[in-house]
């Protein structure tokens, strides 16, 4: 397999493994509607934004679906990269500088997607597919570098993105961009088909009212030899055909033939005269269409729709602050009709303007009968992402006013917002003084539930964080239990377990005890008799 150098690789490809683990802290002021419905927006540089996020989702995934920079050389973009490792932060140190300098725009580009991908991968179902938007910049390159992180191609989309040459254009107007799929594992992934269109389904007409309903009528000639199809056909008119055209043959034997003329499915034209076309009924084709790679901007939109849906639902001081090449909803909406189901989780951590939530609203408002789907959105810049992104798409959940001062009504949904807190470990493993006992019981909650810890649990006095399932999880940290000894309260033996216990009588439906903690002193015996499950503190929390 070819593979792609850059300055800087050597650097990166295994920086995503050397991230440190950050804790995730909840913003409810932030939030919208019901915070446990699935849908979470973060608001933190997205490559440790992905290492804090692993651990609940991994493998979790069916869509990643991300508008990356598109590496112009006027975007002014920079990620930061709170790197450890000593290789990266010397790369850091010495290369990355201006755009321009020292270091090329495509090194850079490289370097900074690299880490991101390679984690994006872990996040995947085995049958989940990543969906990439660039232009020509660096689509060049992405094949690479997706085929060395492992991602396996599918296919090239070209999306028509306007519809309107560029008089200004210095050589060609461009048109189009590119979507780039690629799968997890190419032999289990499968598109969903695309829904026809109306003209596709206005192509299907009844003008002889046949009982089996509207059809549209395919050649009954085709080039590939078939011995017995050549043979002499009688119009209804009368009109004798002698047979299929020159190097032609008709796709089926004469018997068969009549046999389907008899059944009123071959079309001879209004006046019976016409060459035999064969009927084929809107009824017995699929209920959709294999995905093209040919998107139109008629199907799936264009800039400038969606210019004018992110100016109808955020308001912005300065034109200047408006995204330049925002998505339309149509287009996500495509993807993910390609890519995800009903109840499926989809992940964008390029988030931007928020277009991503907006068609996850929007389709599962279409169908409010089915399980929605979720989305997790990840921008780093907090002043995009609280006026922007999140305010796209609480506007969207909950309604507003568009500019037109038309009341648009809201689509139904809620979510999480959550930033990123202080690193979990500190440089020798252990876990940091500065983690609270909430935050690490939001981690350890999620962790065992894939649920946000309940409100009433942030601030409660006991280590019992809550009971799902049949299974109560309980937290032994920080002196919880007023003992901060090494052998006391932060640690399962007798004396804790005793209140464990009597915690747990309280309590109807326990059928199993997970207890964290940084040690423990009962026998396996003993465990195994009280169908508990103990988790030492800090080696069962770090990243798989």
């Amino acid at each position: 397999m070819p593979t792609l150098n850059w300055i800087g690789k050597e650097a990166v490809v295994n920086h995503h493994l050397e991230v440190p683990f950050h804790l995730l802290k909840d913003m409810p002021d932030l939030a919208c509607g019901d915070p446990g419905s699935g849908n979470l927006i973060v608001e933190g540089d997205n490559l440790v934004a992905l290492k804090a996020l692993l651990p609940y989702y991994k493998g979790k995934v069916k869509c990643v679906c991300i508008d990356p920079p598109y590496n112009t050389g006027n975007e002014g973009w920079a990620y930061n990269d709170n790197a450890n490792s000593p290789a990266i932060r010397k790369w850091l140190g010495e290369t990355v500088g201006k755009e321009g300098e020292t270091l090329d725009r495509h090194d850079r580009w490289l370097c900074m997607m690299y880490p991101r991908l390679a984690l994006l991968r872990e996040f995947l179902t085995d049958d989940g597919s990543i969906f990439i938007c660039l232009d020509d910049n660096e689509i060049h390159a992405l094949r690479y570098v997706m085929e060395e992180v492992q991602f396996q191609f599918i296919a090239t989309a070209i999306w028509q993105k306007n519809f309107a040459p560029k008089n200004s254009a210095k050589h060609f107007s461009e048109d189009h961009d590119y979507v780039a799929i690629f799968a997890k594992k190419a032999e289990t992934w499968r598109p969903n088909l695309v829904a026809r269109s109306d003209d596709a389904i206005a192509r299907y007409k009844n003008p002889d009212n046949d009982k089996r309903g509207p059809w549209t009528s395919g050649d009954l000639q085709a080039r590939n030899y078939y011995g017995d199809g050549t043979y002499p056909i009688t119009c209804p008119s009368g009109r004798v055909i002698e047979g299929p055209g020159k190097g032609m043959y008709w796709r089926f034997a004469e018997k068969n033939f009549l046999r389907l003329d008899q059944e009123g499915r071959i079309w001879w034209g209004a006046n019976g005269d016409n060459m035999p076309r064969l009927k084929r009924y809107l009824s017995d084709v699929k209920a959709g269409i294999v995905p093209q790679t040919l998107w139109f901007h008629g199907d799936v939109g264009h800039t400038q729709e969606a210019k004018k849906e992110l100016l109808s639902a955020v308001e912005f001081d300065t034109s200047d602050d408006v995204f330049i090449t925002p998505k339309p909803t149509r287009l996500i909406e495509r993807i993910l009709q390609i890519s995800t189901n009903p109840g499926d989780l989809i992940l964008d951590s390029f988030a931007g303007s928020g277009t991503t939530g907006h068609a996850v609203l929007k389709m599962n408002a279409a169908n409010p009968e089915l399980e929605p789907r979720k989305v997790i959105l990840v921008e780093m810049e907090p002043k995009v992402v609280r006026e922007i992104t999140a305010e796209r798409f609480r506007r969207v959940a909950e309604g507003y006013t568009n500019t037109k001062g038309e009341e648009v009504g809201g689509l139904g949904g809620g979510f999480r917002y959550v930033t990123l807190g202080d690193a979990l470990f500190d440089e020798t493993g252990q876990i940091r003084d500065t983690v609270r006992f909430a935050e690490l019981a939001r981690h350890v909650y999620f962790s065992e539930t894939g649920e946000p810890l309940p409100k009433e649990r942030v601030s409660a006095k006991t280590p019992l964080l809550g009971i799902h399932r049949g299974k109560a999880i309980y937290l032994l940290y920080n002196g919880i239990l007023s003992d901060r000894s090494i052998g006391g309260g932060n640690a399962l033996c007798r004396e804790t377990l005793q209140v464990i216990e009597e915690i747990n009588t309280g309590h109807e439906g326990v059928e199993q005890t997970v207890v964290y903690g940084t040690s423990q002193r009962l026998s396996p015996a003993r465990l195994k008799r009280g169908r508990i499950d103990f988790k030492q503190i800090p080696y069962h929390l770090r990243i798989s």
